[in-house]
């Protein structure tokens, strides 16, 4: 994988060393073989990784983590909770996310599902598995990514100071053990999708209270506005 996919530098230098070790061997030779055997895998080979390309270690200010990419044709580019520009309806978790926003900053967002302009600022938008089948929620569940995301949050943990952390919904906060919240602020809520909004992600205030965070401690506030 690591010689059919650019990866910016930063992340490069932090991660070259995973692309060898075995379980990333079976994830490729597994996404490949899938691949091959004409099965949709979502996004395409290319955007795999933009999220880590579209936010560079040194410049990461959020790091908001979903699970796996949509698995809807057309919709998936790298990006947590993101779509493509102009997919119109967009996904239910992404109109309860414009709502909150618009709720905390009276920011309207819902004129596009394409997140870009956050990943540009240095919210890193990750997903734990950064593939999957088309039509098959969580198909790829189990066969490595898992590992490889963990270890792209004990780098930002180690390596960067100040970070928000959004995490969203159980499986989110379970990444929490991996974050020092003595050198970075940890937000915890119920996931934005409509079977989980209403406990306790509406009224959480995420996006302003990431722009404090990041001003008190010299940073630059995130424009959320798309």
């Amino acid at each position: 994988m690591k010689n059919k996919i650019d990866l910016e530098t930063s992340w490069m230098a932090h991660l070259s060393d995973e692309f060898n070790e075995p379980y990333m061997q079976y994830l490729t030779d597994f996404l490949f073989s899938e691949i091959e055997a004409g099965k949709k895998v979502l996004p395409e080979p290319a955007l795999w990784f933009n999220a880590l390309n579209s936010s560079p270690l040194d410049q990461i200010k959020v790091v908001i983590l979903g699970q796996d990419p949509y698995p809807t044709e057309g919709h998936p580019h790298g990006l947590c909770f993101s779509v493509l520009p102009d997919v119109q309806p967009l996904p239910k978790s992404l109109v309860n996310i414009n709502k909150e926003l618009y709720s905390d900053l009276e920011i309207d967002n819902s004129h596009t599902g394409c997140l870009q302009p956050w990943a540009n600022q240095g919210v890193l938008l990750l997903n734990a598995l950064f593939t999957v089948e088309a039509k098959k929620t969580n198909a790829h569940f189990g066969r490595g990514w898992e590992q490889f995301s963990d270890k792209i949050i004990e780098i930002i943990n180690e390596h960067c100071e100040n970070v928000v952390f959004l995490l969203w919904g159980a499986y989110a906060q379970k990444k929490a053990n991996i974050v020092d919240e003595t050198r970075h602020l940890v937000l915890k809520t119920s996931h934005p999708s409509p079977l989980s909004a209403y406990r306790g992600f509406y009224g959480s205030k995420p996006f302003s209270k990431a722009n404090e965070y990041l001003l008190a401690h010299g940073k630059n506030a995130i424009d959320w506005q798309l």
